[in-house]
């Protein structure tokens, strides 16, 4: 089967108007690119990032454009298109996808990521192809909050390969795709739980634990805010926890770190963090009473192992 790459110019329309028309004559998985709504976005939730990758904003810059991939003879699928598009005014252009080069695109844009010793991240086609040794962590790219080729990520992948122990609880806050839960398990853990603020987040965690053979009760996923959810914290608090992990970014880490000791039995790793946003991290952790044991770095990204203080 051959494929069209569709690529729609909305002309300064409204990238969410311009969607649903085209959702309304049938077309789905959509891509939509939009500068305004990019930023929308982060201004809504400021508090979930430090970091922008300057490449991508220069990509999006005054960009408002839908993407979607068509089959070559699907004649009325693409009158259909062509008339929405007429109507609205907005420039169609098609560019010719073989199935060989549709495979290929997924391939350069996931392929398989080896983290660590022992460990190897793998988009779900490449399950059965891959013919490393290592212990898979499959994930469904598009449903993935999280996919592993961040250098914070592999940072705590890294350090669980040392730390996890065979049985061990894990808690993962922040646990977006699941990718962690995940790895916590293949390393041998008992059981591990993920908590998120997004619902979309837990649904992810949960169909990528799937993929991996991973359910409850070894897998819990769970939404919520724990330094607002009282409930929560208290069913979260109910056991005590061998490792940790909050793989999110400064800001959240600090305002998580005075229920960290509540939870931590053994170990807190702490990812997400930049360079410069380090000591303000460091400070917080250790006047909750966690005592710093090691300080990773990996391009501007930091990562932090901690233990609760004893004395």
């Amino acid at each position: 089967m051959d494929w069209l790459e569709i690529t729609i110019d909305t002309g300064g329309k409204s990238v969410e108007e311009a969607a649903a028309a085209l959702t309304a004559q049938g077309f789905s998985e959509l891509v939509l690119e939009d500068q305004g709504e990019l930023e929308a976005f982060l201004e809504e939730n400021r508090s979930q990032w430090d970091y922008i990758d300057e490449a991508l904003q220069k990509q999006l810059q005054g960009l408002s454009r839908i993407r979607l991939y068509l089959d070559a003879a699907d004649t009325a699928a693409l009158a259909r298109l062509s008339a929405v598009a007429e109507e609205m005014d907005m420039a169609v252009t098609a560019k010719p996808l073989a199935e060989e080069q549709w495979e290929q695109s997924g391939m350069e844009h996931y392929p398989p990521q080896e983290v660590g010793d022992t460990l190897v991240v793998l988009p779900v086609w490449l399950a059965e192809s891959y013919a490393g040794g290592r212990k898979p962590i499959l994930l469904d790219p598009g449903i993935a909050f999280g996919t592993g080729y961040h250098p914070s990520t592999q940072m705590v992948l890294e350090e669980m390969e040392r730390r996890v122990k065979p049985g061990d609880a894990c808690l993962d806050l922040g646990s977006g795709s699941g990718i962690l839960s995940i790895a916590a398990l293949r390393l041998g853990a008992g059981s591990a739980v993920g908590v998120d603020i997004d619902p979309k987040a837990e649904k992810a965690a949960r169909e990528n634990a799937a993929l991996n053979g991973f359910a409850a009760p070894e897998f819990t996923a769970v939404t919520g805010n724990i330094t607002e959810d009282e409930a929560l914290m208290s069913r979260l608090c109910a056991r005590e926890y061998d490792v940790v992990l909050v793989n999110i970014v400064a800001d959240v880490i600090i305002r998580l770190a005075p229920v960290l000791p509540k939870l931590a039995g053994e170990t807190v790793i702490c990812s997400g963090i930049l360079d410069t946003r380090l000591p303000e991290v460091t400070a917080a952790l250790e006047r909750a009473g966690l005592q710093i044991t090691e300080t990773l770095a990996k391009e501007e990204w930091r990562c932090v192992c901690a233990r609760r203080r004893t004395e």
